[in-house]
Formats: structure tokens, sequence, C-alpha cells
């Protein structure tokens, strides 16, 4: 039999594993949309979940994640995968009430194995004030885990993600760089410490910041994940808005610059440099930050877009808190090229 680590251990695994961008809208753009007053968010607008409304004071969020590992200690593997999916839920502004399990695990492997990655879900279900309530699994060649989560939202409390405003200040709520380190990890040429930090933010549960701008007006919403920062920040602002971003005040784990600059990425953060990258221009000479605004993130944070006047007292109530947020930059009206980074 493999070696577990072996097997646990991907090199294409979180988010890094999603197709890219483009080939997904091409794909997506030629799918027949059905007609339902109702659906209140569907997939035609690159958005984080889908949003059915009930009656007038409840709409059902629907979402789903999954992916191969990519550390190599099942139980955080299943932490991280779904503080994932949950976040999703999060991102639209509602809250988790039900997670199902989606599992493919290879025949004859340590099925203890299986446990720990299912038992590290749970937990993370469970602070998300969740249930656990069932799921499917195959037999597989490889590890993948994730969930199928159901939350709840007022309809007239929906965080789209295309709604946001000129003026709007743009919060990140976690750091980025998860994508870079893993890669440099890959090679064995991440320390432990920029790993444990990597994966302390990559199990921990956008929840609380979502607690916190639950108490604000917010236009827009997205969580930050394999299309990186700046793919998402894109499909915020729908070719009708464009944004500045200050690039020094991007929250970031301080071993990324250095990684970058031995050229530990992922070919995900290429593709979306590819999809995007016409659309940006960076007005600092600083290669290791324009491949961390391209990097693909595993659970990553939330990017909220919000009235300017309320961003600092959200930013000081997250920080409050422990959560390494900061205000990133702005939405302005729509030129050429859309986003421009300082």
């Amino acid at each position: 039999m493999e070696n577990a680590k072996d097997i646990l251990f991907c090199t294409g695994g979180g988010c890094t594993a999603k197709l890219g961008a483009g080939a997904l809208s091409r794909v997506l753009e030629r799918l027949p949309k059905g007609r339902d007053e109702n659906l209140l968010v569907g997939f035609d607008s690159h958005d984080d979940a889908a949003v059915y409304r009930v009656n007038d004071e409840q709409a059902i969020v629907s979402t789903l994640d999954f992916f191969p590992p990519m550390v190599e200690d099942p139980y955080l593997f299943g932490q991280i995968a779904a503080a994932n999916a949950l976040s999703d839920i999060y991102a639209m502004g509602g809250r988790p009430l039900t997670a199902l399990n989606i599992v493919c695990f290879p025949e004859g492997l340590d099925l203890n194995i299986l446990g720990r990655i299912l038992q590290g879900g749970n937990d993370k279900v469970l602070e998300a004030g969740a249930l656990l309530a069932g799921g499917h699994s195959i037999v597989d060649e490889g590890v993948k885990y994730g969930l199928s989560v159901t939350g709840m939202v007022h309809p007239e409390r929906i965080y789209r993600n295309n709604g946001c405003r000129a003026g709007d200040a743009l919060i990140l709520t976690k750091r980025l760089g998860v994508g870079i380190i893993c890669a440099a990890n890959r090679v064995h040429a991440a320390s432990e410490e920029a790993m444990k930090e990597a994966t302390e933010s990559m199990r921990a549960l956008n929840r609380y910041a979502a607690e916190i701008l639950w108490r604000y007006p917010v236009h827009a919403c997205s969580d930050v994940t394999g299309f990186g920062f700046l793919v998402h920040l894109s499909e915020m602002l729908d070719d009708r808005f464009g944004a500045e971003i200050d690039s020094a005040s991007v929250p970031r784990f301080d071993v990324c610059g250095a990684y970058a600059e031995e050229f530990y990425l992922t070919a995900a953060g290429q593709k979306n440099r590819n999809f995007i990258g016409a659309q940006v221009r960076f007005e600092v000479d600083d290669f290791a930050t324009e491949e961390l605004l391209f990097d693909p993130q595993t659970s990553g944070g939330l990017l909220a877009s919000v009235p300017a006047e309320a961003a600092q007292e959200i930013v000081a109530g997250m920080r409050a808190q422990g959560i390494p947020a900061a205000v990133v930059g702005r939405v302005v009206e729509r030129r050429e090229p859309m986003i421009v980074v300082g």
C-alpha cells in the first residue's frame, strides 16, 4: 500500500486545484439559464453561492466546495476544507445551518485517515454554529474532501459580489500568500513557522469577520480563494467600476516576498495573471507584490466593499478580535485599465 503521507501530500491541493477563471467562464456562458423570480442569485453573476427566496423574510443560500489536500495532517486538512466551504455562506451575508460531506477516498487506504478528515470538518461546522447532516462518498485514486453547505439570509440583506459603489472602501480580512507558501512547502523550502501561520489562517472561519460586517452597510462582498485577489476584485467591479489598490496596505505573510523572488509560484496564479493581467496596471515595480495579488488563496479572507465612512471602524472592530483586516483600496468610476495598483 502507498504511504499515507505520499497520498495526502498533493501537488495541486486546496484552491490551486480549481479550473482557471477563463476556462470556467467559457463553459458556464454556454449553459441555458432557467427562469424563476425567486432565484435571487445564480451562476450568471460569478457569485459565491446561489440564493433562493422562500418568503419575504427568508432566503436559502446554497454552496459546495471540495479539493485535494494541501497539508499532510488529515485533521487539519478537514478543518481547512470545511472553513473554505463555509466561507461562501458568510460571503453572501448568510448564516450556515447544515452541511453535507463530499468525500473521495482511495480503496485500501487506512480509514483512520478518513475519520480524522471528517472529524476536522465536523469540528469546524460545529464552530460555525451549524450541523453536519450526512454526505456522499466515492472511491477515487486520491483524497478529496469538502462540504455542501446550506445557510439562510434575509432577501434584502444579501451580499452580492457585484454591488460596489464609487467611493466605497475595500476591506480585506485575511493575509494573502498561502498559495506561495504552500508552493514553497511542496519543495520543502517553506519554514515550519511560515507553514504554521498559513495553516492557522486557512483553518480560521470567516464567521467572526462576517459578524462584524453584519452591523454595517455592505455594498458587495466576496471571499478571496483560488482566483486570487485581483480576479475576485474584478468580478466585484463587474465592468462597471474601477479600483485603486494601495499595495503597501495589503495584509500579507512576511515570507512571501522572499518566496516569490525564488519563484515558488503556482500554475493557478499564472492562470489568474493571464486572465485579468491586461486589466491591471502596476505602478509599483515589485514582482513579489504582483504575484501576491494573483496568488490563489485557499480559505482566504472576505473582500468587502463598504461605505468609506464606516471602513476604519469596521477594521478596528476586526483587529480587536485578532483579525488582520485592512483597508486595501477604494472603488472608483470605470476607466482603463480597470484596476490600478500603487
